[in-house]
């Protein structure tokens, strides 16, 4: 994407459900702010950036290891992690009909300061046009209640993040790996946010599913470990996922934008259609997260230093993305809109590697059972060979390319009647149109 070839939003949504990658949740029951279901063709491509995420930070990593923890937690754990107190947002509501909005957003500014907020709000109405209350902070976990019994005793929550169970992990993956600072645990799954008033699609959601790292280290190192891991998010980005440079920028958090623990805080922002917004967060937390566990749980989580006789509590570097915000910062990238002879075609320059499909093949004629039969043994071949092929005769050939450049193929592979002379097929390829021969042997 380029100023030359702005996204809309809509293109986006609209793409995504026309072709199979992302789908309202619960669609026919008039669906639910801020819950989204991914098709077949979003599976795929959500697989293939979480792998791709895996194999660079865990396992081509000597130092990084891997963990999944629960989605419920003890409840102390939410405590001790500040979430309870303070995983807040401001709120006000809509006096008359009960709508929730964050007042922050309406109020234009990136501030929790209620009384700020009060005082930008007080001449304001809702979008409905009517008058607005004091704003109030809301916490954002979702409760729940673990047993028969629904009362205070048995209050938990749904994760906010995937970090919590990192932390309370630490020991047993230091003790079980035999592992010595500095190292990462990491881990990819959902987290659960009441947010008040989800966005833009699958930016601002609900349920979101992350990919973080937390690197444990000794405090005198955690400016060169910053700084390593910021780079490691630029590079994924622009080298493994292809994203363009243009559509990426670094954002420094200033002090009132730290969370009050965080000694330094690096965000890179990419170009959503809604303007530059935070894509992927480096962090230090200091050791604000394993003192804290340490003092609720009453666990001794301190790090014995052999070399040099040192027990202390390990810093954390923390590095952390979403899933969903990844997605569409990769299909916005991707999106282009461009005229071929003529026609305007939509084509997604998906990297080979991330595209759903790698292959999709076609008989020329599906009313030929001689091309068929061919196409078919090509593409049983490619697919042993490279997996994700689509088999494709619906429609002209014309129509098989365009349904193919919207999904992001690279390659289109055609049988024709030359294929049964010469076992030969043409190659169409998607970011240059450009058709050739190629022996089939050659696949």
């Amino acid at each position: 994407m380029s100023d030359k070839n702005i996204v809309k939003m809509d293109d986006i949504v609209s793409l995504a459900k026309r072709r199979g990658f992302i789908f309202q949740a619960s669609e026919i029951y008039g669906g639910l702010a801020g819950f989204w279901d991914y098709g077949p063709l979003g599976v795929e491509l959500a697989n293939k950036l979480k792998a791709e995420w895996w194999k660079a930070v865990v396992t081509e990593s000597d130092n990084v290891f891997g963990v999944d923890g629960a989605i419920i937690q003890n409840p102390k754990l939410w405590e001790a992690s500040g979430h309870v107190a303070g995983f807040t947002d401001p709120m006000v509501e809509d006096t008359k009909n009960g709508k929730r909005y964050r007042a922050d957003h309406l109020a234009g500014v990136d501030s929790t300061d209620l009384n700020e907020l009060a005082e930008l709000l007080k001449d304001k109405v809702s979008p409905d046009g009517n008058p607005l209350s004091k704003p109030r902070v809301f916490n954002m976990m979702m409760k729940t209640w673990i047993g028969p019994v629904e009362d205070d005793s048995a209050v938990a929550y749904l994760r906010p993040e995937t970090a919590g169970s990192i932390f309370t992990n630490y020991e047993n993956v230091r003790e079980t790996m035999r592992a010595k600072l500095p190292f990462g645990v990491a881990q990819i799954g959902k987290a659960f946010r009441n947010e008040i008033s989800p966005r833009d699609f699958i930016f601002r959601v609900r349920e979101l599913e992350q990919m973080e790292m937390q690197y444990f280290i000794k405090e005198s190192d955690e400016n060169s470990t910053y700084e390593s891991w910021r780079n490691f998010a630029w590079d994924f980005l622009t080298e493994r996922l292809g994203i363009s440079k243009d559509n990426l920028q670094w954002h420094e958090h200033e002090e009132n934008e730290r969370a009050h623990y965080a000694k330094a805080a690096h965000d890179i922002y990419f170009r959503f259609p809604q303007g530059f917004k935070e894509l992927w967060g480096t962090h230090n937390r200091g050791d604000y997260d394993l003192s804290n566990h340490q003092r609720v749980s009453g666990k001794d989580l301190t790090y014995f230093e052999q070399a040099s006789g040192e027990r202390y509590l390990p810093h954390v570097i923390e590095s952390s993305v979403g899933v969903g915000r990844i997605i569409l910062a990769v299909l916005v990238d991707a999106y282009h809109e461009e005229e071929i002879n003529g026609e305007t075609r939509v084509v997604l320059k998906l990297k080979p590697e991330l595209a759903p499909y790698k292959f999709a093949v076609s008989p020329l004629l599906k009313n030929k059972p001689e091309l068929v039969e061919k196409a078919r043994e090509v593409y049983r071949m490619l697919k042993k060979k490279h997996g994700n092929v689509m088999w494709d005769d619906n429609g002209n050939i014309g129509k098989r390319y365009r349904r193919q450049d919207e999904i992001g193929t690279p390659y289109c592979v055609v049988i024709d009647f030359d294929s049964l002379e010469n076992n030969d097929v043409t190659i169409r390829d998607r970011d240059t149109t450009e058709q050739k021969r190629v022996k089939i042997s050659e696949l």
